[in-house]
């Protein structure tokens, strides 16, 4: 006899059993049979397969998901910020929604400098001048619209449970409420239910009732429940006490675009994913260009000569992003440039893989005519083959720190990703010109990588990862640890990275990355090493011969894969 639990039934357990971080116990991969969700939170996931064992479809899941995580995964999971959607049908129908944040309307190229011209750093990050327009609760109406089948409400029915009974938070969940007590109490008026005077602890339970007002409104009205009535006026509330300068029309006036996915091909494998205004699926499949003429198998996972072809290849990839990528309602992005395999393999060709290329000496390549690491992302395929690659941010960890006072969510701080001076690093390091400038209702570029592959036409593998800047690379080297170095989709995911990104001209290193070996060769061929603590926490689901579903949770986190 087959037991099913049901979504408050499953919510009991958790409560009444503190989620633990599962890192030491991940280590082989799971498979299920019809349907399969991973996301950063283990309750998240639950409430992914609950909504798909009721009959609901893969973007049913991901509405009630990413709802579900902006009550469990405060610092990434959002209403109060944004992201980007890609979709395949299990007939390879493909999609890609935008669902970024947007400039305000009074959003100018020149907000964040001081009198002589110089960036004022904490003002795109910290406070209510650093959050652009949400577009999280549009997209997934967006979403909803076009592609959804079970009811809107039934979708925020688990959010709102989770909310108003609370949930028993993790080990590094404890730690992270800890760590941004002073900035929450530093910025916000009123303490926000995150805030309290006795240290959070492994198994606390985390009530958030103006959350749940939240979304019951958001319930009852659909996307008018957010960005028109209390809730509007709630955030334009917060703007005013803060100095920022999100107003009602820019709310009112928010919408979530549908966009042609970026699709290509690296052997036998069509690579779809996200097209500006991310960053992210132009330069994934001019990396995964750059490096098919080299025989990576060969060499091996991190070899000596694997890891050069991969950085050299960044290294100009990253360049070309810093000139060329931006909003493409404002800026003609040369898409078909950047993504030609002629063009892309012809570069690699010239490179001596025998010394590295200093980054000063590569400059983004000239066409003719012409992103916290905090973000969060969830996988999904249905039992009948749709899939979801869905990445959400508000940016930076826990975003401008910045809760809105009465409804309980917090604001992003995704203005940062913008270009706030020509020639000046964002929060993670990357540089930008005019195509990523500020200008009102301006979508800011972003990394983010939400990404879906076929092999010979059927669905292969659905991946991504949160992580700024290395959203990128990380992706790059979870395809090629399947498709290359034959890794399970565990294996995948739980693989040591390293991230090069043009400017600084440095390798970033997780610390068993890269073996010392490698690391002294390297070294004395001119790359330099710099060691960094954990980088992204990948999501894989691999689509295997025999039909069933393998998941890779990232083990850096609490992300967790559920199925049936």
């Amino acid at each position: 006899m087959k037991i099913r639990l049901s979504f408050s039934a499953i919510l009991f357990l958790f409560i009444s059993c503190a989620v633990q971080s599962n890192k030491s116990t991940r280590t082989a991969a799971k498979e299920f049979n019809n349907a399969a969700v991973i996301t950063a939170h283990p309750l998240a996931s639950q409430v992914g397969v609950e909504i798909l064992q009721k009959g609901g479809n893969a973007i049913d899941a991901a509405i009630a998901v990413q709802f579900a995580l902006a009550v469990v995964y405060p610092n990434a999971g959002n209403i109060g910020g944004g992201g980007f959607m890609v979709y395949r049908s299990n007939q390879g129908d493909i999609l890609s929604l935008d669902f970024r944040e947007k400039a305000p309307g009074s959003a100018h190229r020149d907000m964040y400098l001081d009198n002589q011209g110089n960036p004022i750093t904490d003002l795109s990050l910290y406070g209510s001048l650093a959050a652009g327009v949400p577009g999280s609760v549009a997209g997934m109406e967006e979403a909803h619209k076009k592609l959804g089948s079970l009811p809107w409400r039934s979708l925020l029915n688990p959010a709102i449970a989770l909310a108003e009974k609370g949930f028993a938070i993790t080990e590094q969940q404890a730690k992270e409420f800890n760590e941004h007590q002073a900035i929450f109490r530093k910025l916000n008026q009123k303490n926000p239910a995150i805030v309290r005077e006795k240290p959070w602890n492994t198994g606390d339970i985390f009530v958030q009732n103006q959350l749940k007002e939240t979304l019951q409104r958001i319930a009852d009205q659909g996307a008018k429940g957010f960005y028109e009535g209390k809730t509007a006026d709630l955030i334009v509330a917060e703007m005013k006490r803060g100095n920022g300068i999100i107003s009602h029309a820019d709310l009112s006036n928010y919408n979530a675009v549908w966009r042609a996915p970026i699709a290509g091909q690296y052997k036998n494998y069509k690579i779809i994913s996200m097209p500006p205004p991310s960053s992210g699926g132009i330069a994934l499949l001019a990396l995964l260009q750059s490096v098919e003429n080299y025989p990576l198998a060969k060499w091996g996972f991190q070899s000596d000569s694997t890891i050069r072809a991969m950085v050299e290849s960044e290294r100009r990839v990253y360049a070309d992003r810093a000139t060329h990528l931006g909003d493409p309602d404002f800026y003609t992005v040369p898409v078909e440039n950047l993504t030609d395999r002629k063009f892309n393999q012809e570069r690699m060709a010239k490179v001596n893989l025998q010394q590295a290329t200093p980054s000063s000496a590569v400059q983004a390549t000239k066409f003719p005519g012409y992103e916290s690491e905090e973000t969060t992302h969830f996988c999904i395929v249905d039992k009948a083959g749709n899939a979801v690659s869905l990445t959400t941010t508000l940016n930076g960890s826990y975003g401008s720190c910045v809760w809105v006072e009465g409804a309980g969510f917090l604001l992003n701080n995704e203005m940062d990703d913008f270009s706030v001076k020509p020639g000046t690093p964002n929060l993670y390091g990357l540089l930008g010109g005019k195509a990523n400038a500020i200008a009102p209702n301006k979508r800011m570029l972003s990394a983010m990588s939400p990404t879906i592959v076929e092999e010979n036409g059927k669905l292969k593998m659905v991946i991504g990862t949160p992580g700024g800047s290395t959203i990128i690379t990380s992706v790059f080297q979870g395809i090629l640890n399947v498709v290359e170095f034959g890794m399970d989709a565990q294996e995948s995911v739980s693989a040591p990275r390293f991230h090069h990104q043009w400017k600084p001209d440095r390798i970033d290193v997780e610390e068993h990355a890269v073996n010392p070996t490698t690391r002294e060769s390297l070294e004395k061929d001119g790359y330099s090493i710099y060691k960094r603590g954990n980088i992204g926490r990948m999501e894989n689901i691999l689509v295997l011969p025999n039909g069933k579903l393998q998941t890779g949770a990232d083990p850096r986190g609490d992300d967790f894969a559920a199925g049936y």
